[in-house]
């Protein structure tokens, strides 16, 4: 990284990236290259050795993808950031790259359904195995902690449930085992809370996500200390390709300046539809990591900027109702995405978390019941007014 900045909100502008190496192009270019030319046989070799910088071929590095893995770096205060062509390549990569046959995951009590299948898989072709735990004691923790546990995962807040992890507590336990802890921090974008500042290892996110903010990329990234993303790089991401395109890369460089701008109105909007939420009789229960009502309100002070912009909340009906207030929503919009401009909704127990067997959603919390909301960029009054009216209905 060239520069460090004071603030995130001038860090997601500039970092990675000086217009003087790049003829003062404002905007970064977009290297839009599959391969990189030498000046010499020698420099081939001497590049391929790494005994030389520079590139060689955009699966292994490009420039415009190295703007984005130094920007993310710099937001999540890490040495190192990498880039992915999707927030699972990024998860499977790195646990692919941590892990080895016999070995141990131990996961939060609930995780995304995509991140649940990588682990059967995991388990069925490769034995590696993995238990959830709601790590929420240093004893609960530590009574499923093995010799062959290679790492704790985790997700916080977690999807669906909103329910947060105190990862300085999961992180003191792990550095007493030599256990790396990751955190799918894509709920919360780097803004909103940066997990390496509490001891974790490895950060990652979908970019697709908050980050990217505009509903138009795929993408993953991840960072941590420079040794270990390095050897990500050159094991998981080269030998698999999960990479990322120079234009993907560009289009999340874009996003990314705004990311404080919009997350601030996320986290507004966010707050007051939990207010109405919690009023209406067809609500049974709010779900919301800033509400100060909240069980895990605490843990959100200490680790969170605020409470972002995701609320989930369960309904007093049943499953049939659930899918009848999506389809009586108008300005909001189904789909199983988050972080867009647009809000979106979704039925967890019936899309995004489908592949987790019922008796295993229900131990994670995810109801019949329950519903998603990424609550956009929208004026405040206009969401609420189409869900009020879905609601009413229920």
């Amino acid at each position: 990284m060239k520069e460090k900045f004071k603030s995130m909100e001038t860090a997601v502008v500039h970092a990675g990236y000086d217009a003087k190496d790049h003829l003062g192009s404002l905007t970064t270019p977009i290297f839009q290259t599959s391969t990189f030319t030498f000046d010499s046989a020698e420099q081939g070799e001497k590049r391929f050795a790494g005994e030389e910088e520079g590139y060689i071929y955009s699966r292994l590095g490009n420039p415009t993808v190295r703007a984005l893995e130094e920007r993310i770096a710099e937001l999540e205060e890490a040495e190192a950031g990498l880039a992915f062509g999707s927030g699972m390549a990024a998860v499977s990569a790195i646990l692919m790259s941590i892990t080895k046959s016999g070995d141990h995951i131990l996961c939060s009590q609930g995780i995304y359904g995509c991140t649940f299948g990588l682990l059967q898989l995991m388990k069925e072709k490769y034995y590696i195995t993995h238990d959830f735990n709601a790590l929420e004691t240093e004893e609960e923790i530590e009574k499923q902690i093995r010799p062959e546990t290679a790492c704790i995962y985790v997700e916080t807040p977690i999807n669906p449930t909103m329910k947060l992890i105190d990862l300085e507590l999961v992180a003191k336990v792990a550095k007493k085992h030599g256990i790396l802890v990751v955190v799918d921090n894509t709920f919360s974008s780097p803004y909103l809370q940066q997990p390496l500042k509490a001891g974790c290892d490895i950060v990652l996110h979908s970019a697709t996500k908050y980050i990217g903010g505009h509903g138009d990329v795929i993408a993953g990234l991840a960072a941590g200390k420079k040794e270990r993303i390095h050897s990500i790089a050159m094991t998981t991401l080269k030998d698999v390709g999960g990479v990322i395109s120079p234009f993907d890369a560009w289009l999340l460089l874009r996003g990314m300046k705004t990311l404080p701008v919009r997350m601030d109105r996320h986290c507004e909007n966010a707050v007051y539809i939990v207010e109405q939420l919690e009023k209406h009789p067809a609500v049974k229960s709010v779900f919301y990591p800033g509400d100060e009502a909240g069980g895990d309100y605490a843990i959100m002070q200490k680790q969170m900027r605020k409470g972002g912009g995701l609320i989930s909340f369960e309904i007093n009906g049943s499953k049939q109702q659930a899918q009848k207030l999506l389809n009586d929503l108008s300005l909001i919009k189904i789909a199983v995405s988050l972080g867009d401009a647009e809000t979106l909704i979704q039925h967890p127990a019936t899309m995004t978390h489908s592949g987790i067997p019922e008796q295993t959603r229900n131990k994670m919390g995810i109801s019949d019941k329950l519903i998603r909301l990424s609550v956009g960029l929208e004026a405040k009054e206009d969401i609420w007014e189409d869900l009020k009216q879905a609601l009413d209905q229920v």
